[in-house]
């Protein structure tokens, strides 16, 4: 019961804190009479959301559809590239530098190539979620393969078990919380792509919704968008967070006590 309580009392104060804002926010605006092309009310952002609540949730599920496409593809890619970078020192002296400068690369200035590449569909938007949440993953699980404890190495090494039971018994599962850790940033990384995505080519998503509405100054469908943004990001990081605790529940055993 107490782990409950602790988890309401803090969901509850995230709610709090939340509400609190946007109270601060409507009153300063009101206050300070700023101008709506600079700063909306919050009041008239809700009213502009319930107004055209399914045109917005049809924006935001083309939004989340890339979104969770080029995230998945980049766990799938970001563990396999990581198994082979700590598997093999030659793929690690041959990926690594590749790696690291596709990393460096600002998406934004590759964006439009995936356009000509790939089209103005859903592809590219993919393919942009992929490339700027991928390294997260590597980076991550890399470190948790590689911090499996020199005792366990040990043990596996003398009671003799194959490389493949060994990686999927031991390796794996003291990698995952590592894994998890990059999950988490990684999602946060694969909706800022979309979203890149949908800036360079598009006619359907949250970004689209952004850039139609700044070219006509509409500030208040700017921040509608940005609000619905901001709720998928916190409902994916959330959905994370759960499947970490679920996954690794020996990690938060401490903290229900």
């Amino acid at each position: 019961m107490k782990a409950s309580s602790r988890k309401l009392a803090h969901g509850a104060a995230g709610a709090g804190s939340l509400v609190l804002f946007l109270l601060i926010w409507e009153a300063a605006v009101r206050l300070l009479h700023v101008k709506p092309i600079m700063l909306p009310l919050p009041s008239k952002i809700g009213v502009e959301l319930f107004n055209d609540a399914g045109w917005y949730a049809g924006q935001a599920g083309y939004t989340l559809m890339t979104t969770l496409a080029g995230f998945a593809l980049s766990v799938l890619g970001g563990v396999g590239v990581a198994v082979l970078l700590v598997g093999s020192r030659w793929f690690e002296s041959v990926l690594q530098p590749l790696i690291v400068a596709l990393n460096s690369v600002p998406k934004v200035a590759v964006a439009p190539l995936f356009v000509i590449w790939l089209g103005t569909g859903a592809e590219p938007k993919i393919a942009i979620a992929f490339l700027i949440a991928v390294f997260a993953i590597i980076v991550d699980t890399v470190h948790g393969l590689r911090s499996v404890p020199k005792d366990i190495l040990d043990l596996g090494r003398v009671l003799k078990g194959s490389r493949r039971d060994f990686f999927f018994k031991v390796s794996l599962p003291c990698a995952l919380p590592s894994i998890l850790a990059g999950m988490k940033v990684a999602i946060s990384l694969a909706l800022v792509g979309a979203i890149v995505g949908e800036f360079v080519s598009s006619q359907s998503g949250l970004g689209y919704v952004i850039m139609t509405a700044q070219g006509t100054f509409d500030t208040v469908r700017v921040f509608a968008a940005l609000f619905v943004l901001a709720f998928i990001g916190l409902a994916l990081f959330g959905a994370l967070a759960w499947l970490e605790r679920k996954a690794t529940p020996w990690r938060h055993h401490q903290d229900d006590r």
